[in-house]
């Protein structure tokens, strides 16, 4: 085994999937209004400019309606031609920015009611003011009403909901995925939240995401420097100069202590890292440049924690250390061949250490000097895995039969003591069985892949803790699109993981995920350094 490519081959078919659900590789529309494409924008010089073509003389409603929409690819001078598809009172009162609905097809179906028409389309996904993207299920139909009526002798739109509906290979082509970070609650680790933004207007609706806080995912898991109620001071957010100024109400500024204007200085500082123009960030209160002082009091964010060099493995059915392409014993470590030990894992911060039996019933904890103890014996448990605030987590029926996920902190419990846990039954896993529970390094995510009737399901939830870091809750997650009804899973980085399919038929090794907007097979590649949390090796 190489320690350069640590080849972990699994008998597995592997995918590979970003946790943002959609992609930001596209191809440019084939379909649609003729027009001029430019490759500057303001914001962001690699920006494409679409300018679709304008109403026609004589053209009928439902060209009327099916090129309004499409119209709404020409984002420039804040929809000016997709306004002119609209009564005057309407282009006033239309607001393209509420919404994106992402559709596979589209079509202007007639009512029974005069003049009113649906605009009905295959959603693939919707996208909110603040850039969050819902993946909507196979075969989500969306009919939105559209009121026409004539003006001049030309038919015009009078009456339509606020938001914009785009073919979701234009939409790929003019929105990009973004992350904007927030913390941990403890300020220690940047987690990132990966929103979609149309690629002119970056800087001042991440801004605006931010302030409104995070996804409903990480609501409760994360924390933000700014204050509840803190607004743009304006409708802009200038860089000048490679300084994005950020102008914010100023009572709800001056309020905040120096380490909190630090913390959200850091906060915006690397949400705009994506941007190639903003070199630095400038807190305003009211167009009034406000002092951020560093006291050295605020440690900057860890971001996008790595993994150690350093593998717990199974080599001669005992817990061992592949470090520097030499295997030694746990220090201190007490045997546990009779155990059978399988699918181990390490605490980051302390010496303990966990696995299952060899057939997946039991979960043992063990830590130096005392003898494994068995933690929670169960039908079946996935493997465990470890957070940064040292407890370790698996999921499996309970009593009942309904699925829980467990976590138990063993570090620093003394021999025959009771081990603190925590045992969790979120909704949202009814009826599912877990096949594999992934704590993020960051400590504040988790990957579960769940299955039901043989079709499995990749979800990330966020990890809400009471003030003593004890885990209390998890969130209603957001689901990620893949294939193949993968089993096992890792964390690539902050915002990439790596699934795959367990099965007989090859060896594979899993690669780092790429952003595709489904998940991809790869067969035979090398794995990157770093890649897996913790690994068994092949027996």
């Amino acid at each position: 085994m190489r320690a350069s490519t640590r080849h972990a081959r699994y008998p597995a078919a592997v995918l590979v999937l970003l946790i943002v659900l959609l992609s930001g590789c596209a191809r440019i529309p084939t379909s649609g209004p003729v027009g001029k494409s430019s490759e500057s924008s303001a914001g962001n010089v690699n920006a494409p400019v679409f300018l679709p073509a304008a109403p026609q003389p004589g053209a009928s409603p439902e060209t009327i309606i099916d090129y309004f929409y499409r119209a709404g690819s020409g984002y420039e001078d804040d929809y000016a031609v997709a306004r002119q598809y609209l009564t005057q009172a309407s282009a006033v009162s239309w607001k393209p920015d509420k919404r994106a609905l992402v559709y596979r097809e589209a079509r202007v179906v007639p009512t029974a009611t005069e003049n009113v028409f649906n605009y009905e389309l295959d959603v693939s996904y919707t996208v909110d003011a603040d850039g969050v993207a819902t993946q909507s299920p196979p075969g989500t139909v969306e009919r939105i009403p559209v009121t026409v009526t004539q003006v001049d002798g030309e038919w015009r739109i009078s009456a339509i909901p606020d938001g914009t509906a785009i073919a979701e290979e234009t939409f790929k082509v003019i929105y990009g995925a973004y992350p904007i970070y927030f913390y941990d609650p403890t300020f220690t680790y940047a987690i990132p939240d990966v929103r979609w933004f149309l690629k002119n207007k970056t800087v001042k609706a991440m801004t605006s995401a931010l302030l409104a806080g995070p996804a409903p995912y990480l609501r409760g898991a994360v924390a933000s420097a700014f204050p509840s109620g803190i607004k743009l001071a304006r409708e802009s957010v200038p860089v000048v100069s490679g300084a994005a100024q950020v102008d914010l109400t100023a009572k709800e500024l001056t309020e905040t202590s120096a380490e909190d204007r630090l913390r959200m200085q850091m906060q915006l500082t690397l949400t705009f890292r994506s941007q190639p123009d903003v070199v630095n960030v400038e807190l305003r209160a009211n167009q009034d440049l406000v002092r951020v002082e560093d006291n050295g009091a605020v440690l900057p964010p860890v971001l996008d924690k790595t993994v150690p060099s350093r593998q717990i493995a199974i080599s001669g059915n005992e817990l061992v250390r592949y470090e520097n392409n030499r295997v030694s014993p746990l220090r201190d470590m007490q045997p546990v061949s009779a155990l059978n030990p399988r699918y181990p894992a390490e605490s980051p911060v302390s010496q303990a250490a966990a696995f299952l039996d060899d057939g997946r019933t039991t979960l043992y904890s063990i830590t130096p000097g005392q003898p494994a103890r068995a933690l929670t014996t169960r039908s079946t448990l996935s493997r465990p895995s470890f957070s940064v605030t040292d407890w370790v987590w698996t999921a499996g029926p309970g009593a009942t039969g309904a699925t829980e996920v467990a976590a138990f902190r063993p570090s620093g419990v003394a021999e025959g003591a009771p081990v603190p846990s925590v045992t969790l039954a979120p909704s949202w896993l009814a009826g599912r069985t877990v096949k594999e529970f992934r704590i993020s390094r960051d400590g504040v995510r988790a990957l579960v892949i769940s299955e039901q009737n043989g079709k499995s399901k990749v979800q990330v939830t966020g990890v809400i803790r009471a003030g003593d870091g004890t885990p209390r809750e998890l969130t209603s997650p957001i689901t990620l699109v893949s294939a193949g009804d993968p089993d096992q899973g890792v964390w690539v980085n902050g915002t990439t993981v790596a699934v795959m399919k367990e099965a007989a038929g090859a060896n594979v090794t899993p690669e780092p995920a790429v952003p595709h907007i489904r998940a991809a097979a790869a067969a035979g590649s090398v794995a990157r350094p770093g890649c897996h949390q913790r690994r068994e090796w092949c027996r």
